[in-house]
């Protein structure tokens, strides 16, 4: 009965090896994918904040030449 149990035993171990090893993958994924979700975040944001900069400097472009065509000073 002994020796039939050994390989029960240790079919039993694997299979919590297995569980563990599972489980650690599973959780790195979901570290990764929650990285990459807050990397998402903030590069939309960044971005967002310098297409508003990058806008408002079109604007002011757009007026300067506006008024350097008219010949206005720009003082």
């Amino acid at each position: 009965m002994a020796g039939q149990e050994d390989p029960v035993q240790r079919e039993i171990h694997q299979d919590w090896a297995n569980r563990e090893y599972i489980e650690l993958i599973t959780s790195s994924i979901k570290k990764i994918a929650d990285f990459l979700n807050s990397f998402d975040m903030s590069c939309r944001s960044r971005l967002a904040t310098l297409n508003e900069k990058l806008t408002a400097l079109e604007r002011r472009i757009e007026y300067i030449e506006a008024r350097v065509t008219k010949g206005e000073t720009l003082t």
